[in-house]
């Protein structure tokens, strides 16, 4: 079973085929849960689960779906007011989030390196504009990187990856254990985003020829059909996880995880492995040797199949001291 997510404001999403679920640590220390069933766009349409356009669809959904995780996890931690957004209000954060990638990782580039094609041929105004495209991404990710904010988020990033890695292993899901492994992971959303930039380079070089105008507008065109290629390459390492021409596709965006990640605290791990346990149709890759047949539940819980849409507070202690964890 594969399962994905990311890191929202202080806490995780997790996800797997049935659903999502949140889990964020409010300001009383306890950890509140949302859990959701729901099924991918993809899986709603044959159509839509296609190669290339699975990407796009995937991407959309995504996008979607994040607004309101980081609204609803914005809201228990007091830095939100409403956790219900309207279409409206979703619609809104959508465009204005499209036109200021276009703007800085689209238009700036393409103006940047217009006056290098007589120099450098097609080829390299699109790799001029490909490591503009970098270099503004990692510019970005280092400034933020440095709010205090920002921190705690990577952190809670680096959690994640180190709670699918327990489970990945078939290890307990504990924060001892998965403090062990490593906050980089080959399927993390920042390897999705360097290949999207690469494969730019590649694709746009062929255009030839153009006002910087027009070259943005048939950039913009061509974004869903890069975004649904680059999704998948992404998937490349569930299917040749040793090979090495994959591992040198996904190498650049490992590195950059460094920079979008931090070592997880030890309640940071707990808020993690949280969500994981409770999406929907969770099924463990470790089991208990002795079983009471529901070993993830607490006490007074049952073993019933959870509601559509289920919140839930739960509180918990966890010692952060170094000494008392494998590091």
């Amino acid at each position: 079973m594969n399962y994905g997510g990311q890191a929202v404001i202080e806490g995780v999403m997790m996800q797997g085929p049935e659903g999502n679920a949140i889990a964020v640590r409010t300001a009383d220390g306890n950890i509140k849960t949302k859990v959701t069933r729901r099924k991918p766009w993809r899986e709603k349409n044959r159509i839509l689960s296609l190669p290339i356009i699975r990407g796009c669809v995937t991407l959309v959904d995504s996008m979607v779906n994040g607004i309101s995780i980081l609204t609803w996890s914005a809201a228990q931690v007091g830095e939100g007011e409403d956790e219900k957004l309207t279409k409206k209000d979703i619609a809104f954060a959508l465009i204005f989030a499209a036109l200021f990638s276009i703007g800085l990782f689209i238009v700036i580039p393409v103006f940047a390196a217009s006056f290098s094609v007589d120099k450098v041929g097609s080829f390299g105004r699109s790799f001029l504009e490909g490591i503009l495209r970098i270099g503004i991404f990692l510019g970005y990710v280092i400034i933020v990187g440095q709010m205090s904010d920002m921190k705690r988020l990577f952190g809670y990033h680096g959690a994640e990856h180190k709670t699918i890695a327990t489970y990945e292993a078939g290890e307990e899901l504990t924060p001892e254990n998965a403090r062990k492994y490593s906050r980089i992971h080959p399927r993390c959303g920042t390897s999705f985003i360097f290949m999207t930039m690469m494969l730019m380079i590649i694709v746009f070089s062929f255009v030839g020829q153009t006002t910087p105008v027009k070259r943005i507008f048939i950039k913009i065109l061509c974004m869903p059909l890069v975004a649904g290629i680059s999704f998948e390459l992404f998937r490349l390492p569930l299917k040749f996880p040793n090979s090495i021409i994959v591992k040198a596709l996904v190498a650049p965006g490992l590195w950059t995880q460094r920079l979008t990640t931090k070592e997880p605290t030890a309640d940071q791990l707990e808020v993690a492995i949280a969500a994981l346990t409770a999406v929907p149709g969770f099924v463990p890759s470790y089991v208990p040797e002795k079983s009471s047949g529901c070993p993830f539940l607490g006490e007074g819980d049952s073993c019933s199949e959870k509601e559509n849409v289920s919140v839930q507070t739960t509180t918990n202690t966890v010692s952060d001291n170094p000494s008392s964890h494998h590091l």
